[in-house]
């Protein structure tokens, strides 16, 4: 499995993982309040989107580089 197989699959999880943390952000508001909920809790999904805008902006980026490595300028 190529890098750019794993980055994509990659990123497909920690896109979940994200979707889960967000969840548990507002289900833990919805039960305990604004004022009462763990920062561990309020910032968890941080972790998730620092690694989803690195897996993007490589996933991005990534045919752009393509395109130059095999000489395609006008494609």
């Amino acid at each position: 499995m190529n890098f750019s197989r794993f980055n994509r699959s990659f990123h497909r999880w920690a896109s979940i993982v994200f979707t889960l943390t967000v969840v548990a952000n507002f289900v833990a508001i919805g039960f305990l309040g604004q004022a009462s909920v763990p920062p561990i809790i309020t910032y968890s999904p941080l972790l998730p989107l620092f690694l989803l805008l690195g897996s993007g902006l490589f996933m991005f980026f990534q045919h752009y580089f393509d395109r130059r490595r095999t000489g395609l300028t006008n494609a």
